[in-house]
This record gives C-alpha cells, sequence and structure tokens, in this order.
C-alpha cells in the first residue's frame, strides 16, 4: 500500500472536506443549504463552487472535465472538454465556469429514447447532481449528472431515482410527524449493492466470440469439474486473484468508493465485492463506477471481468443483493427494531408499509431486474424465483400474526395485545436465519432485494421500491390523517392489523426453489413472471402507470419510452447472440468436426493396409456419431436462422421480442446440445477456442 487507508480514501474526490477548505464560508453555507433543501443553485454559488473544483482538480492532474451520465444504455456516458480558453495572443488560460459546471449539452440523438423523439432532435441537457460528490479519473474531472432532451424528458436513470428518493422523503417525513416524531425533517433511502463477477485470462477470453460480443459462452461442454465439490467458496485466494482484488480496492477507495468485503464466490473463477451502505443516488453511482473499475484493474492483470449474469452453463450466474433501508436526518434507521413503545410503532409501521408495497407492486419489482442474462438465473437454483415474496424469518412473522390476531407476543404464549411495549420484545438483530431464496428478504435493519442481475443498474430497482413504499406511507398517511392524538394508538393498532391481513400472502419463510412453493405462490395470486417478454407488458399496466404518474416519476411518455427501450434491448441482445452462435458452430465447430472425421477416417484406413481383418468397429462408431452431429447442427443451424430473421421481422416489438423468447432461445438451445455433445468428442488441440476447464481453472 502506497499510503494508509485514510489518506487514500477519497483523495480524488471532491468531498466535503475539500468544498469546506476551497470554498469561502458563505458560499460552502450556501451550497450545503442547496443540498440538504434540495433548493435551486443559485449562479454566484456555482461560479464560486466551479472555481475551487477547476483549481483541486488541476492540482490533482486533471486536464478536462465531463458531465458523467448514465443513459438507457446500461452503461455510463461522458464528453470531455479541456479546462483550456484561449486569450487571443496565442496562450491559453484555465477556465470552468458555474454554468459549465451546472449545465453541458451532449449530443441526445444517438441514445435511446423509445420514440419520446425524432433520430434528427440532437439537443440534450445534463445537469448537475450536487448531492452526488465530483470525482477525478485518468485525468479527467467527473461531474455525476442528470439528462434529459430538449423538451425536459428523463433520457436517463438518475432522474427518476432522484424523483423516486423525493417522493418517499416526503411521505415517509409526513408519516412520522403524525406518528409524533416532528423532529425528523428528512429522509433518505441507502443502498448496499453486493457486485458478483467472474475472472478469466485476457488471452483465453480472446479467442471466444461468444464471450467478446455476448458477454457469455452460447456453446461448451461442462469440464470434469464444477463446483460440486464446494471447495471454491470463501476458499483461499489465489495469488493472481488477490493482487487484483488488492489493487481494486485502491482504486475503489480512491474515488471514495466504501469497498468492504472481497471472497471467492460458489462457481469456479467466481467473486463478490461488497461496499458499505451509502444514500442511493450516490451508491447507484459507485455500482455503475465499480463496474468499470473492475474492468479496467482486471485488463492490468491480464484477465477479463465477466459481469453477464449467466456467462457459463452447468455452474451458478452472478447476482447483485440491493441492501435498502430508510433513514431520518438524526440518523435512526426506519427499519431497525426499537425498544420503546413508540419505537416499536415506528418500526412496525414501516415495516407493514414495505409488505404493502411489495404485495401490491411486486410485478413492478419483477419488472426492475427484467434482462436477457437475469431470465437464466431467476428460478434456477442457483438465484430467488422469479416470484416476488418477502422474508420476514420466524420471530417477526409471529409478531406480526399476533398483531393481526389482537394477542401479545413474548416469544412463547400468545394473550391479549395492545400498541404498548409489548407489541415487540427487544429484537435482537439475526434472530433468524437467512433465507438465500427469498427475493426479498428482512436481514435485522433493512431488506435485501436479491433478484438483480450482476450487470444491472441498481437504479431501476430502487426506482420501483422508493415509490412503491412512498405509495404505501400516502394511503396509511390518509387514514390516520383527521385522527385525534388520544385516538391515535388504536388506529395505528387498526391499520396494522388490516394491512398484515390483506398483504401476509406475500410473506413466504420457506424454500422458494421448490415445485411446491411455484404451486402455493399460484394459489395465493402472485405472479410468475418467468421471462422478460412475460413481466415487460405489466410495466404499462392501468395500477402501474397510475402509481410512476401520479407520484411524477414518469411522465406517460417517459413510462412508454422505457417499455420500448427494455423490449428492443432484448430483442437485439438475443439477436445479437444467435448470429454468433450460428458463426461460431458453422466456422469453428463445424470445420473442426471435418478435420477430426477425416483424421478418424485415415486412422482406419492405415489400420486396414496394415491388417486386413482388424477391426475399426470403434473409428467406425465415432465416424457414426460424428455424421450424427454435424447433420443435426447443420439443420439447426438453418433452423436457427430461419427462425431469428423472421423474428427480426415482426414490427411490433413485443411480438418480436416473445418470438426470439419462445422460438430462438429453443433453437439455439437445440444447436448447444448438439454443439457441446460433439466438443465433448474432439480433441482440445484441434479446437480453435479454450473450452470450460481451461477458462475456469487457469488462473
Amino acid at each position: 500500500m502506497a499510503q494508509n487507508i485514510p489518506e487514500l480514501y477519497g483523495s480524488l474526490v471532491f468531498n466535503d472536506k475539500i468544498m469546506r477548505s476551497k470554498l469561502p464560508k458563505d458560499m460552502y453555507k450556501a451550497l450545503k443549504k442547496t443540498i440538504q433543501n434540495e433548493t435551486h443553485l443559485e449562479l454566484d454559488v456555482a461560479n464560486s463552487v466551479a472555481v475551487a473544483m477547476k483549481e483541486w482538480a488541476i492540482e490533482n492532474g486533471a486536464t478536462h472535465y465531463t458531465h458523467w451520465f448514465q443513459p438507457m444504455t446500461n452503461v455510463t456516458a461522458e464528453k470531455h472538454d479541456s479546462f483550456i480558453s484561449p486569450t487571443g495572443d496565442g496562450q491559453v488560460i484555465m477556465d470552468f465556469s458555474g454554468k459549465e459546471l451546472v449545465k453541458g449539452e451532449p449530443d441526445a440523438s444517438s441514445f435511446p429514447s423509445g420514440g419520446l423523439r425524432a433520430t434528427f432532435e440532437a439537443r440534450g441537457y445534463t445537469a448537475w447532481d450536487p448531492t452526488s460528490p465530483a470525482f477525478i479519473k485518468d485525468g479527467t474531472l467527473y461531474i455525476p449528472t442528470a439528462f434529459c432532451s430538449y423538451s425536459g424528458e428523463a433520457l436517463d436513470k438518475k432522474t427518476p431515482l432522484l424523483r423516486s428518493m423525493e417522493t418517499l422523503n416526503r411521505e415517509a417525513v409526513h408519516m412520522l410527524h403524525l406518528l409524533g416524531n416532528k423532529d425528523v425533517k428528512h429522509v433518505t433511502t441507502t443502498v448496499g449493492p453486493e457486485q458478483e463477477y467472474f475472472l478469466v485470462d485476457k488471452e483465453l477470453y480472446n479467442q471466444r466470440k461468444d464471450l467478446i460480443f455476448c458477454g457469455r459462452t452460447l456453446i461448451g461442454a461442462p469440464a470434469p469439474k464444477g463446483q460440486e465439490m464446494e471447495d471454491h467458496y470463501f476458499g483461499a485466494l489465489k495469488p493472481r486473484i488477490s493482487a487484483y482484488m488488492h489493487e481494486l480496492d485502491e482504486e475503489l477507495w480512491k474515488l471514495g468508493i466504501p469497498a468492504k468485503t472481497k471472497h471467492n464466490e460458489v462457481a469456479p473463477a467466481q467473486h463478490e465485492l461488497a461496499p458499505v451502505f451509502d444514500t442511493t443516488n450516490v451508491a447507484v453511482d459507485h455500482n455503475q463506477l465499480t463496474m468499470e473499475i473492475m474492468k479496467k484493474v482486471a485488463d492490468k492483470h491480464g484477465l477479463v471481468c465477466l459481469l453477464h449474469e449467466k456467462p457459463f452453463e452447468g455452474i451458478n450466474g452472478s447476482g447483485k443483493h440491493n441492501n435498502w433501508s430508510m433513514i431520518t436526518d438524526g440518523g435512526c434507521n426506519l427499519l431497525d427494531p426499537g425498544k420503546t413503545p413508540a419505537e416499536n410503532t415506528q418500526f412496525l409501521v414501516f415495516l407493514t408499509a414495505v409488505i404493502k408495497a411489495v404485495d401490491n407492486y411486486a410485478d413492478l419489482l419483477r419488472i426492475s431486474v427484467a434482462s436477457p442474462g437475469n431470465d437464466h438465473r431467476l428460478g434456477a437454483n442457483e438465484a430467488p424465483p422469479a416470484i416476488v415474496s418477502i422474508f420476514l424469518g420466524d420471530e417477526l412473522t409471529e409478531i406480526l400474526k399476533a398483531i393481526e390476531n389482537d394477542k401479545y407476543f413474548n416469544g412463547q404464549n400468545a394473550i391479549q395485545m395492545d400498541i404498548g411495549a409489548k407489541v415487540l420484545p427487544h429484537f435482537v438483530k439475526d434472530n433468524t436465519d437467512r433465507n438465500r431464496t427469498s427475493p426479498f428478504a428482512f436481514t435485522g435493519n433493512k431488506f435485501e432485494f436479491r433478484m438483480l442481475g450482476s450487470a444491472a443498474s441498481v437504479a431501476n430497482p430502487n426506482i420501483v421500491l422508493n415509490t412503491a413504499v412512498a405509495q404505501s406511507l400516502r394511503e396509511f398517511s390518509q387514514q390516520l390523517e383527521n385522527v385525534a392524538p388520544e385516538d391515535m394508538e388504536t388506529a395505528v393498532h387498526k391499520l396494522l392489523k388490516n394491512t398484515i391481513s390483506e398483504h401476509k400472502r406475500i410473506i413466504f419463510n420457506g424454500n422458494g426453489y421448490t415445485d411446491e412453493w411455484v404451486e402455493e405462490a399460484e394459489k395465493r395470486g402472485l405472479y410468475n413472471l418467468k421471462t422478460t417478454p412475460d413481466a415487460l407488458p405489466m410495466f404499462t399496466s392501468e395500477k402501474n402507470v397510475a402509481l410512476l404518474t401520479e407520484h411524477k416519476i414518469f411522465t406517460k411518455g417517459e413510462l412508454h419510452s422505457r417499455y420500448e427501450i427494455w423490449l428492443e434491448n432484448y430483442a437485439k441482445t438475443i439477436n445479437i447472440e444467435s448470429n454468433t452462435m450460428a458463426e461460431m458452430v458453422q466456422k469453428d465447430v463445424l470445420p473442426c468436426m471435418i478435420t477430426y472425421m477425416e483424421q478418424v477416417a485415415n486412422t482406419a484406413r492405415l489400420k486396414k493396409a496394415v491388417v486386413a481383418d482388424i477391426s475399426i468397429a470403434s473409428e467406425a462408431a465415432l465416424l457414426k456419431k460424428l455424421t450424427e452431429l454435424q447433420d443435426a447442427m447443420t439443420e439447426a443451424i438453418q433452423t436457427l436462422k430461419k427462425d431469428t430473421s423472421k423474428a427480426q421481422s415482426y414490427d411490433d416489438i413485443l411480438e418480436s421480442s416473445k418470438a426470439y423468447q419462445a422460438t430462438v432461445l429453443a433453437d439455439m438451445e437445440s444447436l448447444r446440445k448438439a454443439a457441446d455433445e460433439a466438443e465433448a468428442l474432439l480433441p482440445e488441440t484441434l479446437l480453435p477456442y479454450p473450452t470450460y476447464d481451461k477458462l475456469l481453472f487457469s488462473i
């Protein structure tokens, strides 16, 4: 380590400490007031911040600045401008104004808009998000921003995320005031996204068209060993991996990203990094940066970081766990069970608000994690099922049952209950086991949403979660609005009881991997949206449009644009996979088979030439099998190409996506079966790409 961690941490971030030292006191106070109250930033303050930010950036080696934003492409975007400004005498000065800080104008014509605007409508704007600190990377000052069109439509993921945070803040504060907690002025949501990933050798990666174009292997016979020995999970880090993780930590710490935990995951070549939680929009920015830095550092170590949800068949894929909670400006975690009657009440109100939200908008939560890659994980006994349910643990479930049935809960026997101290005993964290099969699990003082895919932005699920919980709190507030203080205890008890009774179907503490749960969920009336094309049409249902427009998260135009973009992304992804697979089998596997068949036939002829009556039954059997597989692959390629062309021809994007899902993916599976069977028979020396055993066990 070049320097101690406290000095290293945040050294490339324009954080509060730097702002306090660089800005005049009045400007620092004005900026902090803007951030805390989420008010308009005055130009004189922006100019002062811009000068300080530029000076600090130049001191740290920066020559350019960029407005860094998150369009609907699943990656971030940036346009770099230098600080230089010509003086007219052949010289330049380093200049950066408040206007340049708060607003940029990238060309928006080539970003996905889902029909919001025509291609020729190129103007777009980026607007500084002062709540997410600027940072320096590769000699450029990065300024986190929102991104919108000329007419004001959100073209990014940050704008609706900030809107959702504000609506939850408003409804949560109102609810707390009704409960008598009038000191609270602000509630923020916090997120700690755990990140799983694979590391493979770069030289091997570059020999696989499927990894290069698709991020996952489309063919590949299983290695002799997979994850069945359970020896990789939490195993000792190999030196090359340890060196990578060490540098990754340093690079993340410089950017103020609180990387905390690192370890080997279940599958060979799979690993995980987990940060400390942060304010949601900052956590989203940090996770996007983390994925980028993971790939950058891997390249320096001769590795490639794979973030696809299912890079290898037959072993676990990668997910991302979204640890979510709500925190007041006084530092109180609203999902932390308390010790006093008031704390008990507050916790139970917010807990049941989340339960109600997840039950009412389970389809939206499923949609928020929908992607072609994630469809390969969900329900595959390595990730939660596609059915959204909540795990609370036995004790908390029993507490809710006691409230529903007007009983005390004391951990043993149930007797009559009021809203006083005995509603909730001193609740010990980790009072129950964790349930890795649950999509949405309470883990002591937060909820862990476990359905996210590893490559996904964490913005979408948090937009849905924030908004759905805000709606629950709004409906709670409406019921408690005009209740007299002396009647509040009874009213809250009634509210909790009714909410638990209405939404307890979403609570499930058992094994989500079983067929029995699928049957039980259907009886309960829960959604089972198995694939992305199954899920996405629900996004524009009347209920979901009402939620997202009434809280001003999206306009109807913005909402429908996202629906179009997500479907287009699904269809395009599978189209690329189909074309890549057909090319690999046609240009790599089949020629290799022909070469090997010639070698086998020559061997048979040589044997006969030496000993006329010698048996060549083994060669004949092998040739017969290879010929059968060759014919099967040739036919499967033609079918795949025909069906892919047909799926691509539909004008309706939903119809096209369904054709890709139902037909093209099935064709790919048939072709893969034959190709993998052939690969298992072919000598590795003839294969033009590395096999699973090399990819997974070479580091």
